[in-house]
């Protein structure tokens, strides 16, 4: 069980593997690569990212601007432009999609994991209205989570890696991956955003 599902929106397939490689060593699964803006339309339905990283001047139908606003629009989840353009125009255009995080080609692996980790925390916070009370949630699950599982929801709301998670509760990064398998089994979700909306829409 890898750390975030990242979908990786871009054109060019030697920087797309090289992200691929990037996230790998960070523990982070690259759930799918997409050369043109149908199938990152697709992909961002069917794969469940947690994150997408969007090439500006992806081929297809759309543009990486235009991906960003449907992704406001109809998912919850955040992205980061990739780009070999940092003039006022481009960034002008992305600037009102309120994207995480701006990449300029070329760039460091080292580079990418630190924004996509400051993308997932700011995401994680500016949707942390209140994580509800384990009692509340149990309350409409079929199986009930357990005190560690909470906690590891909790940290999810957070914004913490896997690594994080561990370090604060003094347990392997392995356990943690066992408590956040079953916790996304009894919340019938796939991966951690739809986890935290699933949560805050309990009734």
């Amino acid at each position: 069980m890898s750390d975030l599902r990242v979908l990786v929106v871009e054109d060019e397939p030697l920087i797309a593997f090289d992200i691929s490689q990037f996230l790998t060593k960070a523990n982070y699964s690259c759930v799918g690569i997409a050369h043109d803006s149908e199938t990152a339309l697709d992909m961002m339905l069917n794969r469940y990212p947690d994150i997408a990283l969007l090439d500006i001047n992806i081929e297809g139908h759309h543009n990486g601007i235009e991906l960003a606003k449907m992704i406001r629009k109809n998912y919850n989840f955040p992205f980061i432009f990739l780009t070999s353009h940092s003039d006022k125009l481009t960034l002008d255009e992305a600037k009102p999609t309120l994207p995480y995080g701006y990449i300029v080609k070329p760039f460091s692996g080292e580079d990418l994991i630190s924004s996509i980790e400051m993308a997932i925390f700011r995401h994680a916070n500016e949707n942390n209205t209140h994580v509800p009370n384990i009692e509340h949630i149990n309350k409409k699950l079929s199986t009930p989570l357990t005190e560690k599982e909470y906690v590891c929801l909790c940290q999810l709301f957070e914004g913490m890696t896997y690594k994080q998670m561990a370090a604060q509760q003094f347990i392997s990064v392995n356990t943690i991956k066992t408590h956040l398998k079953n916790l996304f089994i009894k919340l019938d979700v796939p991966n951690r955003s739809i986890a935290m909306h699933r949560v805050l829409n309990l009734k």
